[in-house]
């Protein structure tokens, strides 16, 4: 079902008739991706003061803007949309939005007539001023974070939301093949493709206004490197002569957009006025109203006084990589999804004595480096993502093995001392003691988080427990494993996932298969290390797991 949000502002160029052709004018309507859409106005405004005909019927060519993911979506249903997507001939900025409505919807018709109106390829764009050599080739490896975000993690990429763009997914493709390149194994993959996407997801712009005004700096000491098309880039420039962008290619190739000729009908008079007016915007007027609006025309070729080289343009063509597949593009918008989905993430730290013992070579307790590391990964999650914590160990709190420091709130709210939930936790993990005397309750506190997680379910979120801990279940007297796992089943519903998250370390833990089982009956994972200070990168491990589920639903 098509979900109608309102009614679409487009721009419409309608032409006049003549008396020149006989009979009723045979109507053919054009939407294009709003950038191409004047210069394709042009085209049609010649063409129909030529009176082209089709059975003695003048062809009169409208064309109206309107963006590509609403026509995609307004063919599929499977997004939102503005209205206003039917039309007989589509030009959207990239052929990734007709591949995908080709994937998603198998009984609309979608004639790809080999027909590319423009080219523009993707290029990394920031303002002149604060960037380096214009021209210079850059590597994802030199701007894509391959560890978790931190606040001083300086100046950032960002891109417009994937979701609606093909600029965004185009970049999401690309990334995903550097890091495919530079990872020797899997897992290793999954952990750099969630830092990156974390990060994006950080500073992603709704839409192509928003990318413009990031880039533009706001007031920022140094404004984030956009991911945009050299067209984009012109146009920024077009209407910020005062804070001029620079362009820099991507070593190794880029991806293309291609505006292809795509017609929506199958009805005779239709397919031929639209035959009619792919010869006119294949000819070479109009091929000049596309470089001087700053595209690349079919063949590459640009107008050198328009995409100039001192702010970066190369008359060169990039080499061009391959588009992604309908199927491709499917997933890599459910991967950016799913992990767009705020989280809910109830953390819980082992807090018994053995947190007191010092881990070899750093000069600080298991305790110091678990807190340093939780703090660290607060800065993967969005100020919206909802957070809290909890401290574990035998009698820490009365009869209780668990106490809250923290509850589940957003990082961004504030308290009634004005400081937001972010600090609250941070200050709150600072102060995490051990008791010298506490022994490992875990078993019992599992159950107690996973009954809380279940009684304050968010189905809106991600709702995950996570565990850090330095050792085997140690209560006399307390639950034991069968008796935890029943309880969970008891409680766990398919449509209310709660995973637990387990991240055990240190020597103290003997037996990871325990673990593993509470991860399995969860839908969770569990990890081991001997190195505390490897507990930054299994975080990163730990939340790659959402990209590890979407690998093998594909399987």
């Amino acid at each position: 079902m098509v979900i109608v949000i309102g009614l679409a502002v487009a721009g419409v160029y309608m032409f006049g008739q003549s008396d020149g052709c006989g009979g009723s004018d045979v109507e053919l309507d054009v939407a294009a991706a709003p950038e191409i859409a004047s210069a394709l106005n042009d085209v049609a405004t010649d063409f129909n003061a030529e009176e082209q005909q089709v059975d003695g019927s003048c062809v009169r060519v409208n064309v109206r803007a309107v963006d590509s993911a609403n026509v995609a979506f307004g063919i599929t249903g499977a997004g939102a949309t503005m209205g206003d997507t039917d039309s007989d001939v589509w030009v959207p900025d990239s052929s990734v939005w007709s591949q995908l409505v080709q994937s998603q919807s198998g009984d609309a018709v979608i004639t790809e007539t080999g027909t590319s109106v423009a080219r523009s390829p993707l290029v990394m764009a920031e303002l002149a001023e604060f960037g380096e050599a214009p021209g210079e080739e850059v590597q994802w490896a030199d701007v894509l974070p391959t560890s978790a975000p931190t606040e001083e993690a300086g100046r950032t990429v960002r891109v417009v939301d994937p979701a609606r763009s093909s600029t965004g997914l185009g970049t999401l493709y690309l990334m995903q093949g550097a890091l495919e390149e530079a990872s020797p194994d899997t897992d290793t993959f999954n952990a750099y493709m969630t830092a990156a996407l974390q990060s994006l997801h950080q500073g992603a712009s709704s839409d192509e206004e928003a990318a413009f005004l990031a880039m533009s700096g706001g007031g920022s000491e140094a404004p984030p490197v956009m991911v945009m098309s050299e067209q984009a880039v012109w146009r920024y420039n077009a209407e910020h002569d005062d804070a001029a962008a620079q362009a820099r290619y991507l070593e190794g190739g880029t991806y293309f957009l291609d505006y292809p000729y795509v017609v929506r009908s199958e009805e005779s008079e239709i397919t031929r006025a639209a035959d009619l007016f792919r010869d006119a915007v294949r000819g070479p007027d109009a091929v000049e109203r596309y470089l001087a609006d700053g595209f690349r025309g079919p063949e590459g070729e640009i107008d050198t006084a328009v995409l100039t080289e001192e702010v970066g343009f190369r008359e060169e063509e990039p080499s061009e990589l391959p588009a992604p597949s309908g199927g491709a593009v499917t997933e890599l918008t459910r991967t950016w999804n799913q992990l767009k989905m705020e989280s809910r993430v109830l953390t819980i730290v082992d807090v018994s004595g053995s947190m007191l013992a010092e881990v070899p070579g750093t000069g600080m307790t298991r305790m110091q480096v678990t807190t340093a590391a939780a703090t660290e990964g607060l800065q993967m999650f969005t100020p919206t993502a909802e957070l809290g914590v909890w401290k574990f160990s035998t009698n820490v709190n009365n009869d209780l093995h668990y106490q809250e420091i923290a509850p589940i709130r957003e990082l961004q709210a504030t308290d009634e001392a004005g400081t937001e939930h972010r600090a609250v936790i941070g200050n709150a993990l600072a102060q995490l003691q051990p008791l010298p005397q506490g022994d490992t309750a875990l078993y019992d506190t599992y159950l107690a988080a996973y009954q809380e997680m279940s009684r304050t379910y968010q189905p809106d979120r991600t709702n995950v427990i996570l565990m850090l801990t330095d050792g085997d279940d140690d209560n006399p007297g307390g639950l034991e494993l069968e008796q935890l796992l029943s309880e969970i089943e008891g409680i766990a519903s398919a449509s209310r996932p709660i995973p637990i998250i387990t991240i055990a370390f240190g020597p103290d833990v003997q037996n990871l298969e325990p673990l593993q089982e509470i991860a399995a009956a969860t839908g969770g994972a569990a990890y081991m290390t001997e190195d505390p200070t490897e507990i930054g990168e299994i975080f990163l491990q730990a939340f790659s797991l959402r990209i590890a589920e979407d690998d093998d639903e594909e399987s």
